[in-house]
């Protein structure tokens, strides 16, 4: 017989798996419908089209470069915000969390000012070294970089605040210094969260459009590509585009989700 409680629950349940399953519908059927609309022929035709697969790969090896500065970068100040308080705490979590609020393409115009051709470090860095960040590689990936630092962050202060500050004190008791008990202690426990940062990041810097087509419209990345070719030719040539780079984007996605939970990042983080 069933019980008052799992009836209650029950209808719960359902009314939650039918909110969740027309979100999942809302995502899937426009992806579908776009692959439906292409058949292997075609897409093959479109993968040989000039500067299409140099602009797919570009994005990857952007996103990839991108993912390592915020790392490096993002790291450090997620452990900060995770483990020490200090003045104007809240403001740098704020300002962590201001590139979401802002439109990319006002991300990229304000990316101009400050590195663009006479932009206050753009400028000095062409003048002194004949490097310049408008329409290289370099802007595009600056431009990833302002969008997706906070995934980064913000997962690996996630992950660092799971952290057991007893274990850190119990190594610091047995007189191991702070930089040993980070890269033994910390890291390995926090790895889930820096994992899950650095995954985010990587396929929120392959889908960037508005900032990256304001500094660097050219080399054309994968979505400046796609939106290159919807104005040229419509949607068809375009579309046919997008199949190929949502194929890659979504394999590699997978890719790095299946590592980022395999058993073994636990096992290590427990140790």
């Amino acid at each position: 017989m069933t019980s008052p409680f799992a009836r209650r629950t029950g209808g719960l349940t359902f009314v939650f798996s039918v909110a969740g399953g027309l979100l999942l519908a809302f995502i899937l059927i426009p992806i579908v419908r776009m692959y439906a609309t292409h058949d292997l022929k075609g897409l093959m035709r479109a993968a040989g089209e000039p500067d299409v697969l140099p602009a797919i790969r570009l994005s990857l090896e952007a996103a990839f470069i991108t993912a390592t500065f915020a790392g490096a970068f993002g790291i450090p100040l997620a452990y900060l915000l995770a483990k020490k308080d200090f003045l104007g705490k809240g403001i740098v979590e704020a300002l962590v969390d201001l590139p979401l609020a802002i439109p990319h393409t006002v991300v990229g115009i304000a990316l101009l000012f400050v590195f663009g051709r006479s932009g206050i470090i753009g400028a000095p860095i062409e003048r002194l070294t004949g490097f310049k960040f408008w329409g290289t590689l370099g802007g595009i990936v600056i431009s990833m970089l302002f969008v997706s630092l906070p995934h980064m962050v913000n997962s690996a202060r996630i992950g660092f605040e799971s952290v057991d500050s007893r274990l850190e004190k119990v190594a610091r008791t047995l007189g191991r210094g702070p930089w040993f008990v980070l890269a033994k202690v910390t890291l390995p426990l926090a790895r889930r969260g820096i994992l899950t940062g650095l995954m985010l990041t990587y396929a929120r810097s392959i889908s960037e459009f508005g900032a990256v087509v304001i500094l660097a419209y050219f080399p054309m990345t994968a979505p400046v590509k796609i939106y290159d070719l919807f104005l040229q030719s419509g949607l068809d040539e375009s579309s046919a585009v997008a199949v190929i780079f949502m194929t890659v984007a979504l394999a590699l996605f997978i890719i790095l989700r299946w590592i980022s939970r395999l058993p073994g990042a636990d096992r290590k983080g427990r140790r």
